[in-house]
């Protein structure tokens, strides 16, 4: 078996754009992966046809050869847009394995350890954006919306409480917030986990500061409190407070998760498949952290086979605590798979038809053209 080609497609998604790799191999199997990063599409899909000669005339079972030849193959290897393009190729090498062997991908990965992953909903409290609240978003609004999640089945959710300000909060931006966690843990009851998303905005001060507030309505996680490039500083706040920290969705490859785990900088680990190296790299990151008794939570705020292959790691591992899943998108995601995403009454089912278990419907994806977007978000400024 041979790769004969490589194809993009892209389309515009919920949030941002989605993209997608299809190989093809002189046997007819094909293999799907995604390598979504809203804004960044262009650049990927550069990174994407720089690899296509490379790919040409190779075995699509050599994935680890595959994996560390394109990994390797500049100077300045291990950056992040050539990582999003790996972490799609990676996965449309074992979907194609898969099919080629008749299993699905997580038996390639030591088997399964469970049939299903509870989800926890996202993208459900504001209706402008995963990240921004609209003018008229009050507490009572997100705790009525927070409420419809508890009616499809979640026990778990989370959304970014915070408004505006930027490394130090104001304590007008501080009420706001508590007033709308609060809101929801009353609506909610105390039976449902709360995850509070901070998006890396605070400084130490005010991030320990933050979460002693927030205590009291016990959330299951506290996310990105500081930004990401002071493992150190993260450290320090992990241990002045009493909730567990999750983090990861910006760093990539075990290289860049080793020093997180060692300086027991999180309880949770947030790495993405479609950004951080594929499946396989996302199942050594998650070994690593099982020697630490560290939780893995996979972020996934991409598109429908970037959540197929995050369930199919689920399967494999042992630590996986939740499973991120933008439930608004569900009906979005569907149109595009020839077979759906499974959820029901707070659990995603984990696939079990061979590779991936699906594909994905061209003509859906040509429905929706991708969009320019910003390379800098309207509320990044906000934060610094």
């Amino acid at each position: 078996m041979q790769i004969t080609d490589l194809r993009i497609l892209e389309t515009y998604g919920e949030h941002g754009n989605w993209l997608f790799v299809k190989i093809h191999t002189n046997t007819g199997v094909t293999g799907v992966g995604e390598c979504s990063a809203e804004q960044h599409h262009k650049e990927i899909v550069a990174a994407l046809q720089s690899m296509k000669d490379f790919l040409v005339g190779k075995d699509p079972f050599q994935v680890e050869h595959i994996w560390n030849s394109l990994y390797k193959q500049t100077f300045w290897y291990g950056q992040f847009i050539t990582l999003c393009a790996l972490s799609g190729i990676e996965q449309a090498l074992w979907d194609i394995k898969g099919k080629e062997l008749g299993v699905p991908i997580y038996e390639l990965l030591g088997g399964r350890v469970r049939d299903s992953v509870r989800a926890y909903a996202n993208a459900w409290a504001f209706q402008q954006s995963v990240t921004e609240h609209r003018i008229e978003d009050t507490p009572e609004s997100i705790a009525e919306a927070a409420q419809d999640m508890v009616s499809a089945g979640f026990t778990a959710m989370k959304w970014d409480p915070f408004r505006f300000g930027g490394q130090v909060i104001s304590r007008e931006e501080e009420t706001f917030a508590i007033a709308c966690v609060e809101a929801v843990r009353e609506a909610v009851g105390p039976n449902v986990d709360l995850m509070i998303e901070c998006h890396g905005r605070f400084n130490m001060w005010s991030a320990i500061r933050m979460a002693q507030k927030l205590e009291p309505y016990d959330p299951f996680f506290y996310e990105e409190p500081i930004p990401p490039d002071n493992v150190d500083a993260l450290a320090e706040v992990q241990r002045a407070i009493n909730l567990p920290v999750a983090t990861g969705e910006r760093l990539y490859t075990r290289w860049e998760f080793r020093p997180l785990l060692e300086k027991q900088a999180a309880r949770i680990i947030q790495p993405d498949i479609c950004h951080a190296g594929g499946i396989l790299e996302l199942k050594k990151i998650a070994a690593m952290a099982e020697t630490y008794y560290v939780a893995v939570q996979p972020h996934n705020a991409n598109g429908p086979i970037a959540t197929i292959a995050s369930l199919h790691l689920d399967a494999s591992i042992p630590n996986c605590i939740v499973q991120e899943f933008f439930y608004p998108y569900l009906d979005h995601y569907n149109e595009i798979l020839t077979e759906p995403i499974e959820y029901a009454d707070g659990y995603l089912k984990i696939p079990d038809r061979p590779g991936l278990g699906t594909d994905i419907r061209e003509e859906a994806i040509l429905k929706r053209p991708p969009v320019d977007m910003p390379h800098v978000a309207s509320w990044i400024g906000s934060y610094w």
